[in-house]
């Protein structure tokens, strides 16, 4: 298979869909992969660690998509790339089609195979090609976190850990997933007090076993959410419907409760956000400020640490990767049922329920696109 990997545009976008040990694996099978010059750079991936590794390097984009029948990338294709895609060409990366609608419509229109990382699911639900990335953005909302809570940044002026006779600051983890425990995880590592809350009762007590003394859980609800945020410092959103939108557990009416300076990180923000009043930000300008209340929600947190980001990445994409390539995108997902949820777009069709109850969208059932 011709398999290609653009440079990726979107803004502040470091990362690349593969390492060269990637794409050795991809050849070595017989594959031909073409990478786009510069594309790994952001990465510290050089165009001569690729040729080593076997892959042709093509100077434009538009060659990657004109020649590759697999495009393998890490976000979502924006508005320039559009007219770039094929009909039947087969796209593996993120694509969080339920937070934008322009661009479930031109995936539709192009007739492309969309194939989400977000959506591949394990029998046991876990969702493998989301993991590291979750696990990267979980310990980033952290760092940023304590960062914006300088005064300097528009922050309370409060250290994360305190110090000896100065207590710590608050922080509330909504959501007790791979985010929620990476977070919380890093937050106790830095002296924090925090509470993670989550609807999952077993989850709960499951972390309430594992975690360290300094961490609390609480069962998330409207009431407990709207009494807790009045006295936290750090409000973490970190909650996952699989394909879906995010729900909105953090209302605009609800910053009023909340002092002066406290910092919200929307982890969710790619999936429509679970802080009603967050909108999705970048690198370059991380935050903006909603009555005295600091909203972080970089869409591609992880994106600013590529050279972690793209290798632990292409570690859990590379397997499916190369069933897709061997056995091409169909009888890849008959065999492998994990890649079958992960399908969300099919030549026209949307085949990924939540995508399509997000819009209203007419819903066909991914068996009738296999058969």
């Amino acid at each position: 298979m011709k398999i290609g990997i653009p440079t990726e545009i979107k803004t502040n976008e470091n990362r690349v869909g593969m390492t060269p040990a990637g794409v050795k694996a991809l050849e070595i099978r017989g594959h031909k992969v073409y990478v786009q010059s510069g594309a790994g750079i952001g990465s510290g991936f050089s165009d001569d660690k690729y040729v080593e590794a076997g892959a042709d390097i093509l100077s434009n984009i538009e060659d990657i998509y004109a020649i590759a029948e697999m495009i393998i990338k890490v976000k979502e294709p924006i508005e320039a790339e559009y007219d770039l895609i094929q009909k039947d060409q087969l796209l593996f990366t993120y694509f969080h089609f339920a937070s934008y609608e322009p661009l479930t419509k031109a995936m539709i229109e192009k007739g492309a195979v969309c194939l989400a990382y977000e959506t591949v699911e394990l029998p046991d639900r876990s969702l493998p090609l989301l993991v590291p990335m979750s696990e990267v953005a979980g310990r980033m909302a952290v760092q940023e976190g304590a960062k914006y809570l300088e005064k300097p940044m528009g922050g309370k002026g409060i250290l994360l850990g305190g110090v000896p006779g100065v207590p710590p600051a608050k922080v509330m983890i909504i959501g007790g997933g791979i985010v929620g425990t990476q977070a919380a995880k890093m937050a106790a590592g830095l002296g924090a007090d925090v509470t993670i809350l989550d609807i999952n009762l077993q989850r709960l007590r499951y972390l309430e076993d594992v975690m360290p003394a300094n961490i609390t859980t609480v069962h998330s609800n409207q009431y407990n959410i709207s009494k807790m945020i009045q006295y936290h410092d750090l409000i973490i959103g970190a909650v996952l419907i699989p394909g879906a939108k995010a729900p909105n557990l953090v209302t605009r009416n609800m910053l009023k409760e909340m002092n002066p300076g406290t910092v919200l990180v929307d982890v969710a923000v790619d999936q429509g956000g679970c802080i009603e009043t967050c909108r999705p930000t970048t690198h370059d300008d991380p935050t903006f400020v909603i009555d005295d209340i600091v909203h972080y929600c970089v869409a591609n947190m992880p994106g600013a640490v590529p050279m972690t980001s793209t290798t632990a990445l292409t570690n859990a994409t590379l397997q499916y990767a190369v069933q897709l390539a061997d056995k091409g995108w169909k009888e890849a997902c008959i065999q492998n049922e994990a890649l079958t949820k992960g399908l969300n777009v099919v030549r026209g069709k949307v085949v990924y329920k939540g995508v399509a109850d997000a819009f209203g969208i007419d819903f066909t059932p991914v068996n009738e696109v296999l058969s």
